[in-house]
């Protein structure tokens, strides 16, 4: 079944590169207009542009997801501007690896309050609109580091597990009024973030992955289409792992 998300918009963070950014676009090609949501505001404007140029309506809203004031300002304006909003993607994340031992609290909070604390606060600010719509698609991007681990990034891993069971939670309460919220956990994909691991280390990892290649975000996006389309109705709760079965 082919996506087909005219008369949609949805509402994207961390638009502004990486897998927000080919998020956005892929939503924008199945028919839906979209608020893009980052930090950096060139990057934003940047995406939007291109969505325009696709022939969807698109706006650019630079935002710190970690800070309440901030998202629920923009969500004010966003459903101005649209309208709506029946697909949200928590996708904004960031990390600050380093070894428990030496990890700072500035550290753990930088990568906690976005990753984990900015869904909250964009569900949270939406809660009201999509609860009366009695319809609508919450996506949360997590990561396989929030199901199994990894040594160096206790906060980052924190935060996507976090996500997981605040995905389950919000589905289970939004049920009701026939709103589904699920989670993609990615794995290794070729970002920015990936670059800058070198080929050697990209070469280890490659080695683990069943597939015997990195994901794209293309993968990604494929998912996200799918979870805000017609054909995921009846699917709420879920953690989709798409990593080429690394952590099967």
């Amino acid at each position: 079944m082919k996506s087909d998300l005219s008369g949609k918009t949805a509402l994207v963070t961390g638009a502004g590169r990486g897998i927000g950014r080919t998020v956005a676009s892929a939503l924008a090609r199945a028919g839906a207009d979209v608020a893009c949501v980052s930090r950096t505001e060139a990057n934003a404007k940047q995406v939007a542009e291109e969505i325009r140029a696709l022939g969807r309506k698109a706006q650019s809203y630079t935002v710190d997801v970690a800070k309440a004031s901030e998202v629920d300002a923009a969500v004010e304006k966003i459903l101005k501007d649209f309208g709506q909003v029946d697909v949200l993607v928590n996708n904004a994340g960031i990390t600050r690896d380093g070894l428990l031992m030496r990890m700072s609290d500035q550290d753990w909070d930088a990568v906690v309050d976005t990753n984990l604390k900015g869904a909250f606060h964009f569900t949270r600010a939406l809660s009201r609109t999509l609860l009366k719509q009695r319809s609508g698609r919450i996506i949360n991007i997590t990561s396989i580091v929030g199901l199994i681990g990894n040594a160096g990034q206790a906060n980052y891993a924190a935060s996507k597990a976090g996500l997981i069971g605040f995905t389950k939670s919000i589905a289970r309460e939004f049920a009701p009024r026939g709103i589904t919220c699920n989670a993609i956990a990615p794995g290794f994909i070729e970002t920015d973030m990936t670059q800058a691991l070198g080929e050697e280390l990209k070469k280890q990892l490659i080695e683990k992955i069943p597939l015997s290649r990195l994901g794209k975000p293309e993968d990604i996006a494929g998912a996200v289409l799918f979870l805000a389309s017609p054909a995921a109705d009846y699917i709420t709760g879920q953690v989709f792992t798409i990593d080429g079965g690394m952590v099967m």
